[in-house]
């Protein structure tokens, strides 16, 4: 199967079983959401959203949490994977949206990558979510996902490589969605270790069922 089908099945698909995809964070404006990301590397947002609640009320804004030192902050990250290093990195990006930024989150991706803790793949969530911006943010989920329907070489070794991949051949207006749609699909079906392919919708154009069959291993 051509790889311009295997897209064309992908959006036709999703687009009629599930038009909205959104993030599973919880937040209520730009400056939670970027925190929430920031936390959620190599973390659950299960976990993260179980988190931030605390951390919200104690730090409701960004200048509250840039006037907060390490012993304060530290104790609300203790159930968050690495949270000496982010708790590091949410005083750095708190200080530098204050003081460079008047409070506000940019827009810009280029922009967003200077605040400590802030990747690629964490501006392209902001740039997408909150700005509506045609950008593919590449997590796990995304790069395995994206592999395994065959929507992109499975030699790629990068998140980078994977990304510019799938901005080449998914129409903008669907990329922010299309984000979600392989993130949801790789955290409850394309699961990483046993896919569930005996529930999978996708299988009739699946590069990996093709080659596997159900519950193989990747």
């Amino acid at each position: 199967m051509r790889r311009t089908e295997r897209y064309r099945l992908f959006i036709d698909y999703f687009s009629e079983h599930q038009p909205v995809a959104e993030t599973e964070l919880t937040y209520e404006n730009p400056y939670q959401l970027l925190v929430a990301v920031i936390l959620s590397a190599q973390c659950t947002d299960k976990r993260v959203n179980l988190t931030t609640p605390a951390l919200f009320d104690r730090f409701p804004t960004p200048y509250d949490l840039a006037n907060s030192h390490f012993e304060e902050l530290q104790p609300f990250l203790r159930s968050i994977s690495y949270p000496n290093n982010k708790t590091r990195h949410l005083l750095g990006m708190a200080k530098m949206l204050t003081e460079e930024f008047g409070g506000e989150v940019p827009e810009d991706a280029a922009l967003l990558q200077k605040l400590p803790g802030v990747g690629r793949k964490t501006a392209n969530v902001i740039a997408s979510v909150i700005y509506n911006q045609p950008k593919m943010a590449v997590d796990t989920h995304v790069f395995r996902v994206s592999k395994r329907l065959g929507l992109v070489d499975q030699k790629l070794k990068t998140p980078l490589e994977v990304e510019k991949q799938l901005m080449r051949h998914i129409p903008e207006t669907y990329v922010a969605v299309a984000h979600h749609w392989l993130i949801l699909h790789g955290r409850y079906t394309c699961l990483a270790r046993r896919p569930k392919c005996e529930v999978c919708p996708l299988t009739h154009f699946c590069r990996y069922y093709e080659k596997h069959g159900a519950g193989g291993i990747i």
